[in-house]
């Protein structure tokens, strides 16, 4: 310490008025007063908004349980009487476009809206998102829609989560808790804390983890699917090793000599991801194509989705009474049956890739993943015996490969791998769907993804 400036800074402040001496001491209260809070905001902020995770992903969580219990029970409502429900999806159809018109507050937008606010292009996302789109799910599926689930469990989740940071005193609380929200959404549904995490951090913008809310997006993830499993939400998993038997040891090494890299199985994983990735390219290009055609051939919402309901059902009905209707989840039970080859037909992937294409670009709700999976299962089922692959093997790799390459990520469709068909296939999925990734020409279902600028 320099004794001779602190003598003189005393003098002055001895030598000042007594309303200059209560000025200065005033303004150093401040001054301390904004460290302090800075401080607190920079060491306390990352604790709090993963305790905020946690918080987010229970209510996540339990909501997800009972949006999935109630999708189930309705898919099988549908699925036992076809004939009552799949002639109506017009009539239900005009009534989604109605209520969002009516009630939706530009929340019609759906992974738009989200993408936007997760990218700061905006930020608001309206409460009345919730119940819109989780009705109008329940109701596209009921009536026999070719549509997913995950399109409501990130939304759902993101809606949460944006609100809630709005009560988080932190810079950054938005992104982190709306990204936290996604991942809650995505693990509480499907039940993947791992790919979860991975996917709502990759997918905002390409090529760039949000690192930043790691933490409270696993908080919030892990949390979710907890809740949701313990509410009786029942998780989908493959025993992959039961189902390829004897085929299951060696995939990646050559027992011959000894754990030498088996070069011939990574070529023919390579083969399958190139398969996959193309498809995968192929389904986010045509779908961003047929929204936009539809859209010009009908400006009128509500006639579009009038026009291609009316025709949608017919076709569902006339393809044996719903097979390609709903989530696809009997085409992914399907592809993991005893003897999926007799169980699986050359076209289901392309009657699901295109049925569910249509069902969204009419203006359907719901989303794209589970028929992404359904369509990754069936083709590598298709595809197994043109590299020399067992069935179930290929079946799973297309499970999670196109996925990945329709969303243009990589990490999530590798974990979800792992978390639903076993740890120890992680380097087959590993190759897999890094040639998906690689293959799939940029392409994505969520065309407000970002690029990063490099």
């Amino acid at each position: 310490m320099d004794f001779n400036k602190y003598s003189q800074y005393k003098d002055m402040f001895n030598n000042m008025s007594p309303e200059m001496k209560a000025q200065m001491m005033k303004m150093a209260k401040e001054q301390m007063k904004v460290r302090v809070t800075a401080f607190a905001k920079k060491w306390f902020s990352l604790p709090v908004l993963t305790i905020a995770g946690v918080l987010l992903g229970a209510v996540v969580g339990a909501f997800m349980a009972c949006f999935g219990d109630i999708l189930l029970k309705v898919s099988e409502i549908r699925s036992e009487h076809p004939l009552y429900f799949i002639p109506a999806l017009a009539i239900i159809g005009m009534g989604i476009v109605f209520a969002y018109k009516k009630w939706g507050e530009g929340s019609e937008r759906g992974m738009g809206l989200i993408f936007a606010v997760g990218q700061r292009k905006e930020n608001k996302i309206p409460l009345i998102l919730i119940p819109l789109v989780t009705i109008t799910t329940w109701a596209t599926h009921l009536f026999g829609g070719s549509a997913g689930r995950e399109g409501v469990a990130v939304q759902i989740g993101a809606t949460f989560g944006h609100n809630l940071s709005k009560k988080l005193p932190f810079e950054g609380a938005s992104q982190t808790m709306l990204i936290a929200g996604m991942a809650a959404g995505f693990g509480g549904l499907f039940q993947v804390p791992m790919a979860a995490t991975a996917f709502a951090l990759e997918v905002l913008i390409v090529g760039r983890l949000e690192l930043y809310a790691l933490l409270p997006a696993a908080a919030a993830a892990f949390t979710a699917c907890k809740v949701s499993s313990l509410l009786g939400l029942e998780k989908f998993s493959v025993d992959l090793a039961t189902l390829l038997g004897d085929q299951s040891i060696g995939f990646l090494t050559n027992t011959e000599n000894g754990l030498s890299f088996d070069i011939n199985f990574a070529l023919k994983l390579a083969v399958l991801g190139l398969i996959f990735g193309l498809v995968g390219a192929a389904f986010a290009k045509v779908l961003s194509l047929a929204k936009n055609f539809f859209a010009k051939k009908f400006p009128n919402p509500i006639k579009r989705i009038a026009v291609m309901g009316v025709v949608l059902s017919a076709v569902f009905l006339l393809l044996w009474q719903g097979r390609y209707s709903g989530l696809g989840t009997n085409l992914i039970d399907l592809s993991f049956a005893g003897d999926s080859a007799a169980s699986i037909y050359g076209a289901d992937w392309i009657l699901k890739f295109a049925l569910t294409i249509l069902t969204l670009a009419a203006g359907f709700q719901g989303g794209e993943v589970t028929p992404l999976f359904s369509i990754g299962a069936t083709l590598g089922t298709v595809s197994a015996s043109l590299v020399g692959l067992p069935l179930p093997l290929a079946a799973a790799l297309g499970y999670a490969a196109v996925f990945g390459s329709a969303s243009n990520t990589l990490w999530a469709p590798i974990l979800i791998g792992v978390e639903v068909f076993g740890p120890e296939y992680m380097p087959a999925f590993f190759i897999v769907c890094l040639v998906s990734y690689v293959c799939n020409f940029g392409q994505s279902i969520y065309k407000q993804q970002k690029l990063k600028l490099r």
